[in-house]
C-alpha cells in the first residue's frame, strides 16, 4: 500500500458499534476515492464472510485477525477502529469507535485530500 493513501477499518461479526458504522462505509467505499481494507479482528473467517455476504462488503481487501496479533501492531483497543495511513505508511487519523457521517465530512475526508496532495 506504499504510495497510496488508504483506510485500515477494524471490525468483527460480534460488534453491535461495527453493525452501525458498516452502512457508511459501504456508501463511502462507492465512491472509490481511497482503498479501504477490512481487519476482521478475534473473529472466526467463516462468520466474518458470512457478515460481509449479509451487510455487504466496502473492502477492496480484507485480511483475518483471528487471534489480533495484527492488531496489536496497530494499537488496536477494541473494534471498531480505523486508521487513515498516508503515502508513507504513517498512521495519521486514527478513528476510535464507529465511523459517523459528521466524522467522514469533519475529519476524514478533508484529510484525505490533504494526504493525497
Amino acid at each position: 500500500m506504499l504510495g497510496k493513501v488508504w483506510l485500515l477499518n477494524t471490525w468483527a461479526s460480534w460488534c453491535v458499534a461495527c453493525r452501525q458504522e458498516h452502512p457508511i462505509l459501504v456508501e463511502f467505499a462507492k465512491t472509490k476515492t481511497i482503498p479501504v481494507v477490512g481487519l476482521n479482528y478475534k473473529d472466526k473467517e467463516a462468520d466474518g464472510l458470512k457478515w460481509l455476504a449479509r451487510y455487504g462488503d466496502p473492502y477492496d481487501l480484507t485480511v483475518t485477525d483471528k487471534d489480533g496479533r495484527i492488531g496489536i501492531d496497530f494499537g488496536v483497543y477494541g473494534v471498531p477502529e480505523s486508521f487513515l495511513i498516508d503515502k508513507n505508511g504513517i498512521i495519521r487519523y486514527k478513528q476510535i469507535g464507529p465511523i459517523t457521517n459528521e466524522a467522514l465530512r469533519d475529519n476524514i475526508i478533508p484529510l484525505i485530500r490533504e494526504l493525497q496532495k
